[in-house]
């Protein structure tokens, strides 16, 4: 091995240090402390073996937080896909100002969840309420954050709107790559529109198709600063997700075991479901 080729990896050397000293390391000290009763202070605690994961089957705190995650992820997954392919499609096939309008849709992507979760909690408070009252409109005179049915929905718009972003970018880059004398030939058999859609373009961004569900659905599962922003968690614990919990139990309610023994198995979860996605996903690829 040449010394060029030794120093390369003695550059790797503190990047490599410096992710396991702050993931790494924590994440193994995380799994440690759930076999234990350690509340996250103090220097005593006890081994108490798998107890915390027993528990965590039957408690429904717990059970509600894993329902409204996986609902919530679905439905923005879904939905952030579909507004970002149509918006890509739009973009794709306007010429002028697509740079523009390309950075326009960027921008939420650039801006702190928790300042974009602050302002909409304003606006559905004391803008869209005011809107509602004013025309007359009954479902927007009230603040729907403040409502234990309809709560997550807020949540959702604020996550699609933000989520948008990235994925139309993504599509927008895999539509650029599609040939255009692939739409010529269709065009001169007669293709309509939609059948092009169907035959051509969507097939040929599977790939990207691939990557913007799997990030949608990761994204979306470790959903925490919108909740923080917009309901903390209310009301009562109508959008209460993994995520907060686990913060708010394992830092702020003494449950810092316990919570880590949840920790492991959300990872676990996501990690099951990403891996469940990428491989349906890519090979719905190949078939088509």
């Amino acid at each position: 091995m040449s010394k060029r080729m030794y120093t390369f990896y003695w550059m790797t050397i503190p990047a490599v240090l410096l992710f396991f000293l702050f993931l790494t390391l924590p994440a193994i000290q995380g799994v440690y402390y759930s076999f234990t009763n350690y509340n996250g202070f103090g220097k005593t605690y006890d081994f108490i073996g798998l107890r915390n994961y027993v528990n965590l089957f039957t408690d429904n705190v717990v059970g509600d937080a894993y329902w409204f995650t996986i609902k919530f992820a679905v439905v923005v997954t879904i939905l952030v896909n579909i507004f970002s392919l149509l918006i890509a499609l739009g973009l794709n096939a306007s010429i002028r100002l697509r740079n523009f309008f390309r950075g326009i849709y960027f921008l939420p992507n650039i801006l702190s969840v928790l300042i974009v979760g602050y302002i909409f909690n304003y606006l559905f408070s004391n803008v869209f309420t005011v809107w509602g009252q004013t025309l007359g409109i009954q479902s927007l005179s009230t603040n729907i954050l403040g409502n234990e049915s309809l709560a997550w929905v807020g949540v959702v718009i604020v996550a699609v709107w933000q989520g948008i972003a990235l994925n139309t970018i993504l599509y927008l880059a895999g539509l650029q790559t599609i040939p255009s004398d692939v739409y010529e030939a269709s065009s001169l058999d007669g293709a309509s529109k939609w059948r092009e859609f169907w035959s051509i373009t969507f097939p040929l961004i599977a790939p990207f198709f691939t990557i913007n569900m799997v990030l949608a659905m990761k994204n979306a599962l470790m959903v925490f600063d919108q909740i923080v922003a917009l309901t903390n968690g209310g009301p009562g614990r109508a959008t209460q997700s993994i995520s907060f919990l686990i913060y708010t139990g394992g830092f702020e309610g003494g449950e810092f075991a316990y919570q880590s023994a949840n920790s492991v198995i959300y990872f676990i979860v996501i990690a099951v479901i990403s891996i469940v996605q990428i491989r349906f996903l890519q090979r719905r690829e190949m078939d088509m």
